[in-house]
């Protein structure tokens, strides 16, 4: 994908960066954790064509969500 037009696109749902995906041909959104598929060189990006990411099936080369991302639930606390 041309680093001029990954410069430009921003995710058609809350207009945040998108990280080229070369080896799976995809444009990342890690805010909405949503994956845009590139077909022929073009990229989709439509809501409906993207596919959701689940953070536990990130990728060694990807780095950690940063903040509150990802953070586990808390549970009750068990004493009485």
């Amino acid at each position: 994908m041309e680093s001029r037009l990954l410069e430009i696109l921003v995710c058609p749902v809350c207009k945040s960066s998108l990280r080229y995906d070369r080896q799976r041909q995809e444009l990342v959104c890690r805010a909405d954790r949503l994956a845009f598929p590139i077909r022929d060189g073009v990229p989709i990006l439509l809501e409906g064509e993207a596919r959701e990411i689940n953070p536990a099936s990130r990728t060694s080369s990807e780095p950690p969500p940063s903040g509150d991302e990802g953070a586990e639930t808390s549970q009750p606390d068990s004493r009485s």
